[in-house]
């Protein structure tokens, strides 16, 4: 009688996931200066989408090829964005002081609370990823999940006040947005 001996299994390596390495991009300075240039190497398969894969994680991509030899092309202007907080706003975040002013009363924020509402003030009815927010403010090298963002979130709204917690909005099974006054 033979016995049949089984194959060995085949193992493939993991799917590729983007990990970036480093610091936090510098904060721009109040003295209007840029405050230097970071820049990261990400290494990616061939079937992969770059840009798909930097929009998944929050990241705004901005992809110049160049030709061997040549020098890279001049910076576009910046377009002028709009104050992401509009006079007639009831949520004013002071950057400066660290301080955020609720219908003229000053709340009471941790660090990472006064980093998080600031961040979606500063970007309204843009809808971030959990992932994208555990990155943006917690840095890369936080081991959380987007329960983290969760909690935060609650406790902002707790401070915001039944008036103003519907301004952080949820975007089922997305994330947040902030919603500002209406002008």
């Amino acid at each position: 009688m033979t016995t049949a001996i089984p194959a060995p299994a085949i193992r493939r390596p993991p799917a590729p996931r983007l990990q970036l390495v480093g610091d936090r991009p510098p904060v721009v300075p109040g003295n209007g200066t840029d405050g230097g240039r970071v820049a990261y190497l990400v290494f990616l398969p061939a079937n992969v989408d770059p840009v798909a894969v930097m929009t998944a994680h929050g990241i705004r991509p901005e992809i110049r090829p160049l030709e061997p030899g040549t020098p890279p092309a001049p910076e576009p202007e910046p377009a002028s964005r709009p104050s992401p907080v509009g006079h007639g706003d009831a949520i004013r975040v002071d950057r400066a002081r660290r301080m955020v002013e609720v219908d003229g009363r000053e709340l009471e924020l941790t660090y990472l609370e006064f980093d998080l509402l600031d961040h979606l003030v500063t970007h309204p009815y843009t809808v971030h990823t959990r992932d994208a927010l555990i990155s943006g403010i917690w840095g890369y090298g936080h081991f959380g999940d987007g329960r983290t963002v969760d909690v935060h979130v609650a406790r902002l709204r707790r401070k915001l006040g039944p008036a103003h917690r519907g301004r952080i909005s949820t975007v089922r099974r997305v994330g947040y947005k902030y919603v500002p006054d209406h002008q």
